[in-house]
C-alpha cells in the first residue's frame, strides 16, 4: 500500500533536502505537489485541504526556513501530520479486557473480507494474547459461510459454534454469547452477513444482533481497494449500527493507499487492524508512526523486526550468533536463510518494511531480483550433496556443471550463489573478530543474515 504516493513524496523531499537553504515560495511549491500527490492517492479533498493547510502554517515559519537543514524540518513537519491525520502516536489495540465473554461484532458488505479476518483475528487472540476463543457465524444466505468459517477454524484451531439448519441470526448470536458464558470463553467474535451493497435490512439485523451481543468491539471489515467509497460506508455503518474500529483489508493490493488516509479524519473511528495477505497469520495492528514511516520512506523496521521473530526461534538464532562468532557459514546456513525470509512473505513486503525502499525496489527490479530468483538459488543449494554445501572449496567446474543441470540453472547462477556465500562468510568472520561494528563495515551492500534480514550480494 502507499507505493504511488510514496514514490512521488520521496521525489518532492529529494528535490527539498537538495536546496539547503529555502524560501517560503519552495515550500509552497512544494506543498501543491504534495497536494496533487494526496489527491491522487485517493485522499479525501476535505481531509488534503485540512492536511496542507496545518503543514504551511508550520512548514513556513522562519525556525524552519532559517534552520540548518530546512528540508528535514519539512519533512518532520510532514511526517507529524501524517501520524495525525492517521490517529495519533498511541496505537488504539482491540478492546477485550471486560467481563468475559468480550463480543467482536464483525460487520461489513460481502466481499470485504470479513470471514477471513474473523479467523485472523481469532487465531491472533489465541496465539498473541492466549484467550480461549469462539468464533460464530450468523451468515445464513451466503451459501457455505457457515463451512467456511468452521474450516478456517480447523485451519487456525480456533473453536467455532456449530451450526443449526434453520436458527436466525439473533438467536445464533444469544446461543454464541450464553456458551461463551458458560463454557469459559475469554472472547466471542461473531461473523455477520454482508449484503452487495447497503440496504435496510442488513443494517437492521446487525443492530439486532448488536443489541443482543452488546459487543466491546464492533469492527467494520472494508476492502482497501474500494477507494472513497470505503469512507462513505464507514460513515453510514457508524451513524445506523456504531461501530468503534475498522479493518482494512487487502492492503497489499492497493497501491495508492487513500482511503486509509481519509478514514479516520472523515469517520473519527480508528483503524485497528490491517489484512496484509491471504495467510491467515496476515494480520497486523495498525500504527500511525510506522504507516506514516513507510509513506515518507522510512521504512518499517519495527515491523519488521517483529515478523523475523515470528520465523526465528531463540535458540536457533543462538547457534547462527555461536557459528557467527566462529566464523562458521556453510550453504546449508544460508538456505535456511533464504528460507525464513520466503516465510515472513514476499520479498516485496519485506523491502517495504526498510528505509528507502522505493528506491531499493528500483534497483531490484532493474536487476531483476524477486521471489523466483530466491527459489532458483535455494534450488541450486539443494542440488549439492552435503559435502559440497558443508565445503564448496571442492566445487571444481564439473561439479558446477552438473548442479546448474540438477537445479535447472545455468552455471552463472551457481557461480554468483557462491560468490554471495564467500560474501557472507567474510562478514561472518568481521563479526567475530571485531562485533556488529566489524560487520556494518564489512557487508558487501545487501542486507544482514537473520536472525534478521537478507542475503547480501542482491545488487
Amino acid at each position: 500500500m502507499f507505493e504511488g504516493l510514496q514514490t512521488k513524496l520521496g521525489d518532492i523531499f529529494d528535490g527539498l533536502k537538495k536546496r539547503g537553504a529555502l524560501k517560503e515560495a519552495d515550500v509552497d511549491a512544494a506543498l501543491r505537489e504534495i497536494r496533487v500527490a494526496l489527491l491522487e492517492a485517493d485522499v479525501a479533498l476535505p481531509v488534503v485541504k485540512t492536511f496542507i493547510d496545518g503543514v504551511r502554517e508550520k512548514a513556513v515559519g522562519q525556525e524552519v526556513l532559517r534552520s540548518v537543514q530546512p528540508g528535514q524540518q519539512v519533512v518532520k513537519i510532514v511526517n507529524d501530520h501524517l501520524v495525525e491525520m492517521l490517529g495519533g502516536s498511541v496505537p488504539e489495540g482491540l478492546n477485550t479486557d471486560v467481563s468475559p465473554p468480550a463480543c467482536i461484532l464483525m460487520v461489513g458488505l460481502q466481499g470485504s473480507g470479513k470471514t477471513t479476518t474473523s479467523a485472523k483475528i481469532g487465531l491472533r487472540l489465541k496465539s498473541r494474547d492466549k484467550k480461549k476463543v469462539l468464533m460464530a457465524s450468523l451468515d445464513i444466505y451466503r451459501p457455505a459461510a457457515q463451512q467456511q468459517l468452521q474450516q478456517l477454524g480447523q485451519q487456525t484451531e480456533v473453536e467455532v459454534l456449530a451450526p443449526i439448519f434453520g436458527e436466525q441470526p439473533v438467536a445464533i448470536a444469544k446461543r454464541a454469547m450464553h456458551t461463551g458464558r458458560t463454557e469459559g470463553y475469554d472472547t466471542v467474535i461473531l461473523d455477520t452477513a454482508g449484503r452487495l451493497h447497503i440496504d435496510q435490512e442488513l443494517m437492521a439485523e446487525v443492530a439486532q444482533v448488536r443489541d443482543v451481543a452488546k459487543p466491546s468491539e464492533t469492527l467494520l471489515v472494508v476492502d482497501a481497494m474500494t477507494g472513497q467509497d470505503a469512507v462513505n460506508l464507514a460513515k453510514e455503518f457508524d451513524e445506523k449500527v456504531g461501530i468503534t474500529g475498522i479493518v482494512l483489508t487487502r492492503v497489499d493490493g492497493d497501491a495508492r493507499g487513500g482511503a486509509a488516509l481519509s478514514m479516520r479524519s472523515v469517520t473519527g473511528k480508528p483503524i485497528k487492524l490491517l489484512g496484509t495477505g491471504e495467510k491467515m497469520d496476515a494480520l497486523d495492528a495498525f500504527d500511525a508512526n510506522r504507516v506514516a514511516g513507510s509513506i515518507l520512506g522510512m521504512g518499517d523496521v519495527v515491523g519488521l523486526v517483529e515478523k523475523a521473530q515470528q520465523v526465528v526461534e531463540e535458540e536457533e538464532a543462538e547457534k547462527l550468533a555461536k557459528k557467527m562468532m566462529k566464523g562458521e557459514f556453510t550453504l546449508e546456513d544460508m538456505v535456511d536463510q533464504f528460507r525464513k525470509i520466503r516465510q515472513m512473505g514476499s520479498l516485496d513486503g519485506i523491502l517495504g518494511m526498510l528505509p528507502g525502499a522505493a528506491k531499493a525496489k528500483q534497483q531490484m527490479a532493474a536487476a531483476n531480483v524477486d521471489d523466483k530468483m530466491l527459489a532458483h538459488q535455494e534450488a541450486i543449494i539443494l542440488a549439492m550433496t552435503p559435502k559440497e554445501r558443508r565445503n564448496p572449496k571442492i566445487l571444481n567446474g564439473s561439479r558446477r556443471r552438473r548442479i546448474a543441470a540438477g537445479s535447472g540453472t545455468t552455471v552463472q547462477e551457481v557461480n554468483r550463489v557462491l560468490k554471495q556465500h564467500k560474501q557472507m562468510s567474510q562478514m561472518m568472520k568481521k563479526v567475530g573478530k571485531k562485533g556488529m561494528a566489524g560487520m556494518m563495515r564489512g557487508m558487501p551492500g545487501g542486507f544482514p543474515p537473520m536472525g534478521g534480514g537478507m542475503p547480501p550480494g542482491m545488487r
